[in-house]
Formats: structure tokens, sequence, C-alpha cells
């Protein structure tokens, strides 16, 4: 079955009830339905079905839910592009995708000039007042294909992800039993489409009935009217990468709003989760209410693979735990023989089940060094996903979260992780946010960089490193100390290492 279909059902149960919201203006289900079909129509009219790959370009809005909406009640599968990111990677994206449609509006038109298959929504409105708003019917199986979501690639080419509907909607059987999803929930479109948080938080809310928060991109850079939304929107189902939750947290202490959150979930993804650091959340709103879950996952694998749940205890221990596998995934930690490592090893994780994605868009040869043959009972003919992403299993079942595998540098002839730099640095008294970089890497000379942001000054480069000698070595000591007044994200929320200065 397709993912829509819950939307459907959802609509002819509850055609009345608020799907989405936008600064003040309100979609019902019914709305929406009637919305999406009409564009569906003229879509498959434009040759939109199963197999066919549709483009959306637009910012976060109505129109944004409505044409991804579309594009699936069509049989097509979406590829989402931001309008904020550069026009050469969109391009690069658009012409490795070969969308033969795409779709955006006349504030973006222009930098699609000269493109065939290119229609802006407002061109578009006169034949979809007089389209079939019933619903299509037909289209896409389970197998079939939901979207292709494009992430980095170690080579600066960015690589497309193929997601079923089938990946889609376990996402949501498997992890209601945690979550109990309720159309009484309000969620938050915070994220970027091209960024698959969106997913996890459209579908979130429209396969269960409950209301979608469409947060505009310029308030989305500002946390401070961010919290004040979620205040007033009385949103109780929020996702945030780490890094933005960070800022959230700030927004938090010193907001002079009165309006008290109803948070029941905070869900966090997309990076590793400093856990000491959620102790002034913990100090403020306890561990009971929201409930504060850490969701390790991987575009590959559908948006999420593990769920573990934060508590202030926790808060004592640096380790950035990520829990257990959603219960129709397995997770397998291997050593560089693909073979299991032993409880407290290093090792790269690789994912099976139900999760895993149908490889990448046009590059077989990439998909076959990521994308294996499962060798494990139980998992015949099932892929098995190598993540490129480094854990430590651990006594009580827990699984450590370490950090990628290149993100490992070599200084003094020492194999170091960034990321345990940064754990340490982040615990100093001092500072609230920390990020390490290896400057001169390609010299005889590596200089590791302390990028740092406190509350009030900064440390010295001698008070850091006395402070990081009780944990580290010398050689992962940091060599400079730049101060920094917040940290740099991309559009998806996700710290921007590039833009480091």
């Amino acid at each position: 079955m397709n993912v829509h279909t819950r939307f459907e059902e959802q609509a002819a149960a509850r055609p009345a009830a608020t799907a989405l919201a936008l600064g003040g203006e309100t979609l019902t289900y019914g709305e929406l339905n009637a919305r999406a079909n009409r564009l569906a129509h003229a879509l498959r009219d434009l040759g939109a079905r199963p197999g066919v790959l549709v483009g959306v370009c637009l910012d976060r809005s109505f129109d944004l839910v409505t044409t991804i909406l579309a594009i699936l009640k069509s049989g097509a599968a979406y590829v989402p592009f931001d309008p904020h990111h550069p026009e050469q990677r969109i391009a690069l994206m658009l012409d490795d995708s070969g969308v033969p449609l795409l779709l955006t509006d006349r504030a973006h038109r222009a930098a699609f000039a000269g493109r065939p298959g290119v229609h802006a929504l407002e061109d578009l409105r006169p034949a979809l007042d007089a389209a079939d708003s019933g619903n299509p019917g037909g289209g896409a199986d389970g197998d079939d294909l939901a979207y292709v979501i494009y992430t980095s690639g170690s080579t600066g080419r960015p690589k497309g992800v193929r997601i079923s509907h089938h990946n889609v909607r376990r996402l949501f059987t498997a992890t209601d039993g945690w979550f109990g999803f309720a159309a009484t929930d309000v969620w938050t479109l915070f994220h970027s489409p091209a960024f698959d948080l969106s997913v996890w938080e459209m579908w979130g809310a429209l396969a269960h009935g409950g209301r979608l928060v469409v947060v505009p991109h310029q308030v989305s850079r500002s946390f401070e009217q961010f919290h004040d939304l979620v205040a007033r929107e009385g949103v109780t189902m929020l996702t945030q990468t780490p890094t933005a939750f960070k800022q959230f947290q700030q927004a938090d202490r010193i907001t002079r709003n009165t309006t008290p959150l109803r948070l029941r979930f905070v869900i966090f993804a997309g990076e590793a989760l400093d856990i000491p650091g959620l102790r002034p959340w913990f100090d403020r709103h306890g561990d009971a209410t929201p409930r504060l879950v850490n969701m390790y996952g991987i575009t590959e694998t559908t948006v999420h693979a593990t769920y573990r749940e934060i508590t202030l205890d926790d808060t004592e221990n640096p380790a950035s735990l990520i829990g257990t596998p959603i219960p129709d995934l397995r997770l397998h930690i291997l050593d560089e023989d693909g073979k299991p490592v032993a409880i407290g090893e290093t090792g790269e994780i690789h994912v099976s089940g139900d999760g895993v994605g149908q490889g990448y868009l046009g590059r077989p040869d990439l998909t076959a060094e990521r994308f294996l043959p499962s060798p494990f009972p139980g998992e015949e003919g099932q892929t098995l996903y190598r993540s490129g992403d480094l854990a430590i299993p651990r006594h009580d079942g827990d699984i450590e979260y370490v950090g990628r595998a290149d993100q490992q540098v070599k200084i003094r002839g020492f194999r170091v992780e960034l990321g345990e730099i940064e754990q340490t640095l982040a615990a100093h008294p001092a500072v609230r946010d920390a990020v390490v970089a290896v400057r001169d890497a390609d010299t005889r000379a590596p200089k590791i960089v302390a990028y740092l942001v406190a509350d009030g000054d900064v440390p010295s480069l001698k008070d850091v490193r006395r402070f990081a000698a009780r944990l580290l070595p010398d050689y992962m000591l940091p060599n400079a100390v730049v101060p920094l007044a917040g940290l740099p994200l991309t559009a998806n929320g996700k710290l921007d290492r590039a833009a480091l200065p």
C-alpha cells in the first residue's frame, strides 16, 4: 500500500479537521485533499505515473505540502530541491536526476530558465480550478518509489537515495508503539523538503490526523521566533538536529513568552547528540515531559534506525548513546573483515531490514559498494547497508555512536576521532558549544583548531589544553582556539563545517 492512502483515509474520516497551519491561516484535511487531487489529475495529464520522477522546488508553504501529496497521488515520486541551496548545486542534482517535470513558483522559476518541463503553480491554477477533486486512485504500489532525496557525496557529487512507499509506511508502523501517534498531536514542518526529517514530520502528522504547522524559512532561522511559534501553536511533537536544538534551548532560557510549552516528545536526529549538553534543559523541564529521544538515522535506511530515550541520569555520561534498532531493522557493528566486533570495540554500523532503500539513482557502482547482500542467518535475500558510521556495542545492549569513519584523521601518526575531542571540550564549564577541525592536514604539522561558543568569555588556549589534558593524550589537544558567537548552520539545520573560519 502507498503512503498517501493513510492521508486519504484521514481526509475521509475527518474532513473538517485542521491539516495545515501557517501564519494564522489553516487548511482542513478535506480542503488539502481536494487541492492535491486537482493537481494530481493535472500531473497525470502531463505524464506523471509510477516510475516517473517529478521535481519540486518551493519554500515551506501550503503549496509545498499540496504538491508533494499531488505527486505521490499521481503515482510518481518526488525529488525535492531546496530553493535556498546554491543554484549550481540544484542544477547538478537536476541534471543527475533527469526529472522530466518540475513544479515551482514564479518567484523561483528564473533559476530554471531554458529547462524543459518546468511549470509554475500560478500558471497551472486556471486549469486546476476545473480539474477533478476526487482521489485519482490506482497509482503507486508499496515497492514503487515515493521520493529521491540527495545527500552529500564524499567525492563532492551529490547522490540521490531511492526510497519506496513501503519504506516510509513501515517507519510509522514500527515506531507507533513508542510514540503513540495521534490525531491530537501537533507537528512542525521545520525542515527543508530536501532533508529527510521533513518526511518524518509531514507523515507523522498527516498519516495520523494530526496538525502540521508549516514553519517559514525565516522563522526557522530565528530560534526566538521559532520558540514562540512552538509555544503559541501548542506543538507536541518536535524534531530537531542537536545543533538546532542547542539554539532552541538557548531561546527557551531567555524567552519572556509566558505561554507554556506543550511538548510531548522532542526527537533528535541528523547528528551526534551531546547528551551532557541537555542538562540545562532537564534542570528547567525535568525528564518526564517532554520525553527526549535520540534517533540515529541514515537517509538510505529511511530517516530513523534506532531509538534511545534520554534521561537526566544520562547527562553524567559523555557518550552519545543511540539505543536499540527500530523493531523491523537490525544493526550489525562489523570490523573491516565484515565480522561482528566484540563488546566495547569500535566497528562500522551496517543496517538491514524493511527500512533499507533501493540504492542510489543512476549509481550502480556506488549502490553495489554500499548496499550489500546480507550474509547473516535469517536475512537471506535481504540487503545490508554499509553506513560509514562508527559505533561501539555496550554490555547493557545500548549502542554508543562514535562518529563518521571519514572524520578520523591522523595526527603525528595516531588515528584521531574529532568527535571525541569535541565531546571533551563541550564539557568545559565555560563552553556552550565546541567544534573541532584539522587545518594543514596535508602537511607535516597538522593543527587541531577548536571553535568554541561561550556564554561569557571564551577560555584561553592554555585553559582549554589544561582542561582537555585530563582526558585526552597530548596529540589530541587543540593547537588553536577560535571564538564564535554561534555555530554556523546549513539549510538543513546541521552544523556547516565548510563555513567555519
